[in-house]
Formats: structure tokens, C-alpha cells, sequence
């Protein structure tokens, strides 16, 4: 599946964009969030966090905190930011774990893990739109993901 470019025009429409994903989710997704600081990576998350049925007021940036679990929706939520560390961030040990669980995982600064970490994921990357709002693409990478990204209802 070729990767799908949106416009969202406010914080609102990208945590729609994330909400899509969340209530499209089967569980094992893989998100990985692009951007640069204040592009609303941290707005999708809580676009997700309510698809799946999780409070998103409880969603916060996790800059100082690497690994944010959120329980109590339909599937859970683990929230990884990899900001402070330096690349390729290796995905062994706790990291596996949080990113490869039953539920989804959505990692903030993707883009610091080793490059084959991308195979299987949905890479969002996410920056600032001319004039206003964001510019959201969606890159689908392995099957189960390029399924995800089909059955989200965006818009």
C-alpha cells in the first residue's frame, strides 16, 4: 500500500488522524511518530489512546519518562519517546518488550531506532503545514500494517 498524505488543520484533526488508527487497531501495531518538536506527535498519541478506548487527557508528552503505559481501553497503549537518546537506538531488552507487546505501541522520535525497526510499522511523519495546521503522512511497511492503515476511516 502506497503511503496516504493528509492535512489536518488543528490539534483536533490530528488526534482524529490518531483516533482512526486507534479504532482500527487489532493489536501488535507498530507507530512510529516523525517529526520535529511541537509537530503534534504527542496529539496523534492522544487521538490513539481514545480509538482504543483510553482516557487522552491521561496522555502527556513522555520526554523525561522513556515508556508511558496506558491500561483500561481495548487494547493497551505504550507510549515511547526516544528523544534523549542518541541513534540507532537498539530495540532489545524492556525496549522490545514495549514496542513488540499484545497492544500498540506509538514511538515518539522513530527515527532514532536502528533502520530495520521500520519494516514493520506504520511510520507517521508529521510537520508543519504552510500557512497552518500539519501535514500528516501515513507510510505502511509489512502487511499487517498497510491493513491497519486500510481499514482507518480518515476525515
Amino acid at each position: 500500500m502506497a503511503a496516504i498524505e493528509l492535512h489536518a488543520r488543528s490539534p483536533e484533526e490530528t488526534e482524529g488522524v490518531g483516533e482512526a488508527l486507534g479504532r482500527a487497531a487489532r493489536g501488535g501495531e507498530l507507530i512510529g511518530l516523525v517529526g520535529d518538536l511541537g509537530a503534534g506527535k504527542t496529539s496523534l498519541v492522544r487521538g490513539i489512546a481514545r480509538g482504543l478506548g483510553i482516557d487522552p487527557a491521561r496522555v502527556h508528552s513522555p520526554s523525561f519518562i522513556m515508556v508511558t503505559d496506558y491500561a483500561g481501553g481495548r487494547l493497551p497503549l505504550v507510549h515511547v519517546d526516544l528523544y534523549r537518546l542518541d541513534p540507532p537506538v537498539e530495540d532489545t531488552g524492556f525496549l522490545r518488550e514495549a514496542l513488540h507487546g499484545d497492544g500498540v505501541a506509538a514511538v515518539e522520535w522513530f527515527d532514532r531506532l536502528r533502520p530495520d525497526a521500520a519494516d514493520d510499522a506504520v511510520v507517521v511523519t508529521l510537520a508543519f503545514a504552510p500557512g497552518d495546521g500539519r501535514l500528516v503522512r501515513l507510510d505502511p511497511r509489512g502487511a499487517r500494517h498497510a491493513e491497519l492503515v486500510a481499514r482507518a476511516r480518515f476525515g
